[in-house]
């Protein structure tokens, strides 16, 4: 036993005086890195991918927490605004759709970038670019369709769930206590009334209304004559879109890239990304990544997980 103490008490003073540190990795700023093109002028890609909401994910070990989407579009935005030689952006969107404000808070972002810079803008749909994903392409001033892009789904949805049978029949009993009779109003716990569903269908009229005007706003030329098949909630391939006026033409990034070119008034450029040092990204397909791999939960039982798969969100989102 002495031995042993003589062995680990001078280890132990040795870390309590101080004298070892830990660098606990933490969020870098952006660097921009070329991935092909040529010439002093810049256009850059901006990748929008995935289910479009604002939630912070943990690096690797949880040691820290990355930027939600919000801030780092924003943040990639504000740096292409500072650099002079940055002449155009194209936003590469491959995506469902989100969380109604999210969407929302990304298509503002752009339209600001636009007026506080002139600088070009220009989206590239790829696989699916439907709902709010849609409602953010409409920010750009022009919107180009990979030929096999399905897009469209413009509307509001909320998924709720009533798992008030299964609970009855595991012997569940709900025992809520709220302030006041429309407190629970969303309850997973039970059913809505009548009441209860007329005021959500209110609130998705109203995100709904907001979503329309947003896409006349930004499509000046869309069909009007085909508007009630256009809000329906439907989708559409390229081809449909393009009679519809929901895009400006049918072309690969390339094509997204060169008409990025012609509407900044300029010949060749280099074609940047901005991304975390420790991260690599090869060509303009390659979509915004982590250094680190994010943390798997086989099994989700925080209260956080529990919320986001019976409670309520509002969403423009597309779900098959």
């Amino acid at each position: 036993m002495v031995d042993f103490l003589k062995r680990t008490v001078p280890l132990l003073l040795f870390f309590l005086s101080g004298c070892v540190s830990i660098n606990i990795p933490t969020v870098q700023p952006l660097v921009e890195q070329t991935i092909g093109g040529r010439g002093k002028d810049k256009i850059v890609i901006i990748d929008i991918s995935g289910v479009i909401k604002d939630e912070q994910r943990d690096s690797l070990m949880g040691l820290y927490k990355e930027p939600p989407l919000t801030s780092r579009i924003k943040e990639e935005l504000d740096k292409a605004g500072r650099d002079d030689a940055v002449k155009a952006v194209v936003l590469r969107i491959n995506s469902p759709g989100g969380v109604v404000t999210t969407c929302d808070i990304i298509h503002h972002e752009i339209e600001r970038f636009k007026e506080r810079t002139g600088k070009i803008v220009v989206a590239e749909l790829m696989d699916i670019a439907t709902s709010g994903a849609y409602y953010i392409a409409v920010s750009a001033d022009s919107i180009v369709a990979h030929p096999t892009t399905i897009t469209g789904s413009i509307g509001v949805v909320a998924f709720k769930i009533n798992a008030s049978g299964l609970l009855e029949k595991i012997g569940v009993v709900n025992e809520t206590i709220k302030s006041g009779e429309k407190k629970d109003l969303v309850s997973p716990l039970r059913g809505m009334t009548d009441e209860e569903r007329s005021i959500l269908q209110g609130i998705i009229d109203g995100m709904f209304s907001r979503f329309v005007d947003v896409v006349k706003a930004g499509r000046e030329d869309i069909n009007t004559g085909d508007l009630d098949d256009i809000f329906d909630g439907r989708v559409f391939l390229a081809h449909d879109a393009l009679r519809l006026k929901l895009i400006d033409s049918i072309g690969y990034l390339d094509d997204a890239i060169g008409l990025a070119k012609k509407k900044a008034g300029i010949k060749e450029a280099k074609i940047v990304v901005y991304s975390r040092p420790g991260t690599y990204r090869a060509n303009v397909y390659s979509s915004h990544g982590t250094a680190f791999p994010h943390r798997i939960n086989l099994i989700n039982i925080e209260s956080g997980g529990l919320l986001e798969r019976f409670g309520l969100n509002f969403m423009y989102m597309w779900m098959p």
